[in-house]
């Protein structure tokens, strides 16, 4: 059973979220002190997160850096906040999926499936080895043989379709599918924030060019 993790102060939104996901066979975890969220994570590690981004005494905005240091869980916003400044800063932090209150209802679980299979593998895909890299699926970690870091559920997918297919041209269109199922992805920029995210993170392990960019086609490695 799935353990989703719902990280919203409002009572109300909390409780019929809890138990629109225990109906769906889920297990919720509703979060009620929000002192030390990410150590409730580390001793009892959600499949997904729900997260709203106004919280006491912390916004979801900086709650969401903190959990992608340790966790790559998929996380979905869930707010009232509508702004697309405020979409592509949350997808930008590590953000999956973006879904505006009042939200609906079969739109929010057609969202968390499609997260949770997602981010499922099975054995024996779960490391790829391509040009001296290796990413690991199932940690969540890409590493040049010295020094790993950490992806989230998105970037894992863009580098396992790519390193997958060294020297071929992906698609935007078909990492959209990939990644969004295409009928139910946010908009064409979102693969462009994750790709400049990712690409940040590659950076770190002196990658800076690892993906290129084939104007009007797509991206290769």
């Amino acid at each position: 059973m799935h353990q989703i993790m719902i990280v919203e102060d409002d009572v109300s939104i909390r409780d019929e979220l809890a138990l629109l996901l225990e109906n769906e066979g889920y297990c919720p975890m509703p979060v009620e002190d929000f002192t030390n969220i990410t150590g409730l994570m580390a001793e009892n590690p959600p499949d997904l997160i729900l997260l709203d981004i106004g919280l006491p005494g912390r916004d979801g905005f900086s709650l969401c850096a903190q959990i992608r240091k340790t966790v790559s869980a998929p996380i979905i916003f869930v707010t009232s906040r509508d702004s697309g400044l405020d979409e592509i800063r949350a997808l930008s932090l590590g953000g999956d999926d973006y879904i505006t209150k009042p939200y609906n209802i079969p739109v929010l679980l057609a969202r968390i499936k499609a997260a949770l299979r997602r981010n499922g593998r099975d054995s024996d895909t779960e490391i790829i080895e391509t040009g001296g890299l290796t990413l690991n699926l199932a940690k969540g970690t890409i590493s040049n043989g010295q020094d790993a870091i950490l992806l989230t559920r998105n970037e894992l997918q863009i580098m396992a379709c790519l390193m997958s297919r060294p020297g071929e041209i992906i698609s935007r269109t078909e990492l959209i599918e990939v990644l969004w199922d295409n009928q139910i992805y946010i908009d064409d920029n979102t693969l462009s924030v994750n790709m400049t995210r990712l690409r940040g993170r590659l950076e770190r392990l002196g990658l800076r060019d690892l993906i290129k960019t084939r104007r009007g086609m797509g991206y290769q490695i």
